[in-house]
């Protein structure tokens, strides 16, 4: 036990450092941009323009914290804080590799399994990006403004969700309904919700549903347990 705190204790110190280190690199940059040009925004327009955006992050930040803690751990939300690109890569691949290993979230081969595939899927994000980069940098111009690829690149998003939400539906397709139904709705009241938002939302119904298919084959069970023993005593009282 001692352990394990030991562990959680280290990730929550480290993942609390390395997460303010990247906030303050990120403020750095306009910082430093505006000491090279000399030239300094007005903090008039600063402050209406962070008071209109601000409450929009601030409930897309507390719901992906509420999100991301018990599919990821505590380790693979601090990486994925740190090196962003959640929804898109870091959710899927430890999801993924949480599956494969046969463990489940919150628990410590889950916690371990998380963490590693994350850091491995940052490190591989960073070698594949720069090798295309370097690779692809003399077609990426004419690739940008190409028809045919904006289609393919708008759809890397739903392919990937959609290739990964596949097996989850194939293997538990009534808890699938109720949250594909949700987010439908959602979508279809306020096509805007951000990405954020929406998977809260259809966590919280994959849980209503998930809650409520428990009890309904707990009630089966019991009402099972409850005939076999009435026709048990018929059989003895016979």
């Amino acid at each position: 036990m001692s352990r394990e705190r030991n562990y959680f204790d280290r990730v929550h110190v480290w993942g609390a450092v390395w997460n303010y280190a990247a906030l303050l690199m990120m403020l750095c940059v306009p910082v430093m941009v505006s000491v090279v040009l000399k030239t300094w925004p007005s903090l008039g327009i600063m402050g209406k323009v962070i008071g209109t955006l601000a409450p929009l992050y601030w409930v897309t930040g507390i719901i992906e914290v509420v999100t991301y803690v018990p599919m990821l751990g505590a380790g693979g939300t601090y990486l994925s804080f740190v090196t962003g690109n959640i929804s898109n890569l870091k959710l899927p691949c430890g999801l993924n590799a949480m599956e494969n290993a046969k463990v489940h979230p919150n628990t410590e081969e889950g916690e371990v399994i998380s963490t590693i595939s994350i850091a491995v899927s940052s490190l591989t994000t960073t070698v594949v990006i720069a090798v295309g980069v370097i690779a692809f940098s003399k077609v990426f111009d004419s690739a940008s403004n190409n028809a045919t690829f904006n289609a393919a690149f708008n759809n890397v998003l739903p392919a990937l969700f959609g290739a990964l939400g596949a097996s989850y539906f194939a293997k538990h397709w009534k808890l699938g309904i109720a949250p594909i139904i949700c987010g439908v709705l959602v979508l279809l009241i306020s096509p805007a919700t951000g990405v954020g938002v929406l998977m809260f939302v259809t966590i919280v119904a994959s849980l209503i549903a998930a809650v409520i298919i428990y009890k309904d084959l707990w009630y089966d069970d019991f009402k099972a347990a409850k005939a076999k023993k009435k026709a048990a005593k018929a059989e003895k009282a016979e």
